[in-house]
């Protein structure tokens, strides 16, 4: 009998203890979810940026993985590094591109996979200003965006093609030469160098807002990058900078098992958009972001010209901020420096809609009401924004609001709109039906914002 009641003592402080580490592990989660919600506020409120994907790759126009795509060496690849000279780069063009089409933000890549850095670390020789006038890429775009009330951000990338003791692994372009993998390869001397460089940057450069790094595969992620001693350095330099998700392995655009990360405050799904709000097992809405193409290159491509409309983008930027998500737009300036004229035509439309409409999407969010057949809601306290995006006979029925609505504008003209609770025989609760026939923005054209405020 004593045994038995020992057991069972035993038993109980055992599972005792697993609602402790459980609860512990909840508490600990909570308060860095609270933390990270605090630091992304004006990032999630902004809801817009800008990507800019610029380095030595844009020489040979074929994207930014062509030194691993057509598995180049080093030495084959220098030619295009030795040709690179943007003379035609002007930073305070990019920034008033970004602004006038509504962005709040930027994110430069300061070192892409190929290595060579666009900012003047003393780490290396493999960067631009050595041959650029002495000049720093970098700094030029942080000084620019500022000017223009932008938030700035740095892309760093975590692997690298032409550091020696990188290895030829993931998508190297050497991963298949026997030879080249017969090298001895140093990991802590690559570390050293990789978090020297991002010490320089978020020591050297003042207020960094954003810092996203890319990327983590296989068993090279989290601790394989040191990532924490990495982001207590950062924090050390930047305590408010916000940091991507991507020192752990993306999620794409999973929209399942998802938690706020330890070493990450947004998630990082790119080309693509989450079916549903991202929420964690708390029921948590996690902060995210899409990264998008204006055609299907992120690094300058002579010969891509499959560019995305206008009416297009906006549509993918409503979709996200419905989710409670941002959008990052890439535009990859060419050779010279200039960002091409098919993405500032495409970026002058979305900011011209912007420019009407942007209230609809700054500081907004998802809201509760079921997606209609004609478009997509968004929500701000107790506004929600109809966004009108395709045809439909007869009145908009924004199901689900019945008599809650207090008044009905266009946005874009300030006009009012008539509404009613049943048109043609239908009465069914919830419904609001607004005679949106005024509207100018038609829909199929754009999208016609419509401000419902609620009573």
């Amino acid at each position: 009998m004593k045994k038995k009641v020992i057991l069972f003592i035993s038993s109980f402080f055992v599972f005792g203890s697993m609602i402790t580490a459980q609860e512990t592990a909840s508490k600990e989660y909570q308060a860095n979810y609270q933390q990270v919600l605090k630091r992304t506020q004006w990032w999630r409120d902004a809801r817009f940026g800008m990507f800019i994907h610029f380095g030595a790759y844009a020489v040979p126009a074929r994207g930014e993985w062509v030194k691993s795509n057509e598995r180049l060496t080093t030495e084959q690849y220098q030619k295009y590094v030795d040709a690179f000279n943007p003379i035609d780069f002007d930073a305070k063009k990019w920034a008033k591109a970004a602004k006038a089409a509504g962005m709040k933000y930027a994110v430069l890549t300061a070192k892409h996979h190929d290595g060579f850095c666009m900012f003047d670390s003393k780490l290396t020789d493999y960067k631009a200003s050595t041959k650029f006038n002495g000049r720093d890429i970098v700094r030029e775009f942080l000084d620019a965006f500022r000017a223009e009330g932008l938030k700035v951000g740095l892309y760093y990338s975590l692997i690298d093609w032409h550091h020696a003791d990188y290895p030829n692994v993931g998508n190297h372009p050497q991963r298949d030469d026997k030879e080249y993998a017969k090298r001895k390869f140093n990991w802590d001397n690559y570390l050293t160098y990789m978090h020297g460089q991002v010490e320089e940057l978020v020591k050297n450069y003042g207020k960094i807002d954003i810092m996203w790094f890319d990327y983590s595969f296989d068993n090279y992620n989290s601790e394989k990058w040191k990532a924490k001693s990495l982001l207590q350095m950062v924090h050390k330099y930047q305590p408010d900078i916000i940091l991507d998700n991507r020192l752990d392995i993306n999620n794409g655009t999973a929209t399942t098992g998802r938690m706020v990360s330890f070493i990450g405050d947004f998630e990082t799904p790119e080309q693509g958009i989450p079916e549903v709000p991202l929420i964690d097992k708390y029921g948590n809405s996690i902060p995210w972001e899409t990264c998008l193409t204006l055609n299907n290159n992120w690094g300058y491509a002579e010969s891509d010209n499959n560019w995305k409309s206008p009416e297009l983008i906006v549509h993918c930027l409503v979709n996200c901020v419905s989710k409670n998500g941002n959008m990052l737009l890439n535009v990859g300036p060419d050779a010279r420096g200039n960002i091409p004229d098919e993405s500032i035509r495409i970026l002058s439309e979305v900011g011209k809609w912007m420019d009407k409409n942007n209230e609809s999407i700054y500081g907004c969010g998802a809201s509760n009401l079921i997606k209609p057949d004609w478009g997509r809601y968004t929500q701000k306290n107790n506004t929600v924004y109809a966004h009108w995006m395709y045809p439909i006979l007869g009145a908009l029925n924004a199901k689900g609001i019945g008599d809650k609505a207090k008044n009905v504008f266009l946005l874009s003209s300030g006009a009012e709109l008539s509404f009613q609770n049943s048109w043609w025989g239908n009465n069914e609760p919830g419904n609001l039906f607004i005679n949106a026939d005024k509207a100018k923005d038609s829909p199929g054209k754009m999208d016609a914002v419509i401000k419902i405020e609620l009573k």
